[in-house]
């Protein structure tokens, strides 16, 4: 069990999932990472001898170094610019209760609503909810007949260009804000490295990540489902590009989005996330329980610059 627990340390800061021959495994096993940091501290509590429970003490730490700090809140730009607040929620296949949906966006008094996994069903609902009346504008994936990623604003929207199926932006528009300036928005969602152990699917799920590009000239903020955590060296190259993830920016990036059953059972991964451009301040993040969904929605309250 100790050498186990090593041997995760060690993948996890060496980045095992960015070698093509181990990331099959690699990406899907180090998901969970932050539950084995805390079964390392167990470990080192509960194992008997003082070599195992030593290895198992230094894996912690280890691990804790690398899981540690988005739970500690950050410093934030002293930008004085206007609120944005956004929103993201995956449907699950448009099975999400649209008044659920509305109504959440009511409550947080969200600005833009990123949904992804919408049908025509769904978004049929969602009108009926009333989203319509909240979010007046809208910009939908180009997809007939499947589920669809979707931008809905209170603001006006220029659709951006089409999103290809080599990104994992399913639509891009630009926010037309009354005061301040206009933003770029993406809504997101990777293709999911499963089945596990598949390289076929883990090299789509890398390759749709990547084409993701770096921060612009103006404010940008992507968010939706990445299908991918912050143990992942694919998403860690996105904060390296000079986004920020907004939850770990308040000290929230343990917060869970994903479970494995649409119901009210634990969540078991950080796979939904809002990343925003360096220059805009991060004021709070919270995650919100999706009726029919298997995700969590995420809401993050921003400041963007002057």
């Amino acid at each position: 069990m100790a050498g186990l627990l090593a041997g995760w340390a060690a993948a996890r800061l060496a980045g095992a999932d960015r070698l093509r021959f181990a990331e099959a495994w690699a990406v899907p096993l180090l998901s969970f990472t932050p539950q084995v940091t805390a079964g390392s501290w167990a470990g080192a509590l509960l194992l008997r001898g003082a070599g195992p429970a030593a290895t198992a003490a230094i894996a912690g730490a280890a691990l804790t170094a690398a899981v540690g700090p988005r739970a500690v809140p950050s410093r934030q730009p002293p930008v004085a610019g206007p609120v944005l607040r956004v929103l993201t929620a995956n449907l699950l296949a448009g099975r999400a209760a649209a008044d659920v949906v509305a109504d959440l966006v009511g409550r947080q008094r969200a600005d833009v609503l990123f949904v992804q996994e919408l049908t025509d069903q769904a978004a049929a609902k969602l009108q009926r909810a009333g989203l319509g009346d909240l979010l007046p504008h809208q910009v939908t994936q180009p997809a007939a007949h499947r589920a669809r990623g979707s931008i809905y604003a209170r603001y006006p929207l220029r659709g951006g260009p089409p999103a290809g199926s080599a990104s994992a932006a399913r639509c891009t528009a630009r926010l037309d804000l009354p005061s301040g300036p206009s933003v770029e928005l993406a809504c997101i969602h990777a293709a999911p490295p499963k089945r596990p152990w598949s390289r076929v699917a883990t090299a789509r799920w890398r390759s749709q990540l990547s084409a993701i590009p770096a921060p612009g000239a103006g404010p940008r903020i992507l968010a939706g489902d990445f299908n991918a955590t912050l143990d992942h060296a694919q998403f860690r190259r996105l904060l390296h590009d000079g986004y920020l993830d907004a939850a770990s920016q308040v000290g929230h990036g343990l917060s869970l989005t994903w479970g494995p059953r649409p119901a009210a059972r634990p969540a078991l991964l950080a796979i939904d996330h809002v990343l925003t451009d360096p220059r805009c301040a991060v004021l709070s993040t919270s995650v919100h329980r999706l009726t029919g969904s298997d995700h969590r929605a995420l809401f993050a309250e921003l400041r963007l610059p002057a």
